[in-house]
């Protein structure tokens, strides 16, 4: 359990990931804004209030308690050069007793898209994950069309292990998953995501 405690915060080459705080929310709306076409067709529905200053809010007050409770680690993606906003990653649904798992999401603004900030901070999150955390699998879904979130969870260790129907819904309709786990000592070898 991470305890009320614990500050999380990685420190990678180019990036520092840490929990979001109240300060952050203008950049926060601003690159989600900007970057809604980008993100709306891999995300949830977003909420008519989704940009306000109440929703931002009530996420950092949830990345709070999550941390405290050990349920989930969610974390902003800060380049430390400019102290930029890139992005966000969560370690959710953090199982303990015989599971010890948890599960990865994570979005980047599409500015910042294809420059090997995500791979970073999924590495990172993999290893706190791993080391600190002591979890024995971490796991991840997207979309089957989503070519470049499939090539970068292999990239970062992660390998496919099947498709869940009517996963999640995903800009409002019901959609299927291809699913990848990392696990903390793989004895698997290579696999072909179908």
């Amino acid at each position: 359990m991470l305890g009320a405690k614990r500050k999380v915060r990685l420190e990678t080459a180019r990036l520092t990931l840490r929990p979001p705080t109240h300060a952050d929310f203008r950049p926060w709306a601003s690159l989600r804004a900007e970057s809604r076409d980008f993100l709306t067709p891999w995300e949830p529905t977003w909420a008519p209030e989704h940009l306000t200053r109440k929703s931002f809010t009530n996420r950092v007050y949830w990345a709070q308690r999550s941390i405290s409770s050990g349920t989930a680690v969610p974390l902003f993606i800060i380049r430390r050069e400019d102290q930029a906003l890139l992005g966000a990653i969560t370690l959710d649904h953090i199982r303990r007793g015989p599971a010890q798992a948890g599960t990865t999401g994570y979005w980047i603004g599409a500015r910042y898209a294809r420059q090997g900030y995500m791979r970073e901070a999924i590495e990172a999150l993999v290893h706190y994950a791993f080391v600190t955390l002591e979890l024995s699998r971490i796991e991840a879904g997207c979309l089957p069309e989503n070519a470049p979130s499939r090539a970068l969870l292999e990239q970062c260790g992660y390998k496919y292990e099947g498709v869940a129907q009517s996963y999640l819904q995903i800009n409002g309709r019901w959609r299927n998953h291809v699913l990848y786990a990392n696990l903390r000592f793989d004895r698997r070898g290579k696999t072909d995501a179908g």
